[in-house]
């Protein structure tokens, strides 16, 4: 799905996004609803930032990457954690890119999800490549998104990606 999101293009650097697991839902723009095999998955564009609500019979997970006022926690090059019976990974890079280059990927990437029924994807007025998008899947019991944060006036693509699955037992030896 790709929208339009009514709103000022305010988060302005890549550098200001920040990473945090466990927060309440925030005011979404847009948002896409998921039935999973085994979870619901939201999907939650808060701007040129992302809000993911996972719900299981296990439990709950929230990742927020946004410009989170007085957050201390930026975005980590990568993160594994525990929660429960779950795994939790995530990774971030940051990619900067050429004027050309970066309307070239700004098209693949808001074509791949546009037209994807696990895609989400919003621009903001007054630049075609500003977006963020974001692209869920399901498989062997594990959720997996990836997002995308673009900052044209910077050249520079913020690109996530995220784990969640029921933890494996240790095999007997």
């Amino acid at each position: 799905m790709l929208t339009t999101l009514q709103t000022a293009y305010s988060d302005t650097r890549a550098a200001d996004l920040a990473w945090a697991l466990g927060r309440e839902p925030l005011p979404a723009l847009a948002v896409l609803d998921l039935q999973l095999p085994c979870a619901k998955l939201q999907m939650r564009l808060l701007g040129a930032s992302h809000q993911v609500l996972l719900e299981e019979e296990r439990g709950t997970c929230s990742e927020t990457v946004a410009c989170i006022p007085g957050s201390s926690t930026p975005l980590p090059l990568g993160v594994a954690k525990r929660m429960g019976e779950w795994e939790y990974e995530f990774a971030a890079r940051v990619e900067t890119l050429s004027e050309g280059s970066f309307a070239g990927r700004a098209q693949e990437l808001l074509a791949l999800v546009a037209d994807h029924p696990h895609g989400l994807a919003g621009t903001f007025p007054g630049s075609p490549y500003a977006f963020t998008a974001m692209l869920a899947q399901f498989s062997e019991g594990q959720v997996r998104w990836r997002t995308w944060h673009a900052y044209p006036q910077e050249g520079q693509l913020v690109v996530t990606r995220t784990r969640v699955g029921v933890r494996m037992p240790a095999p007997a030896l």
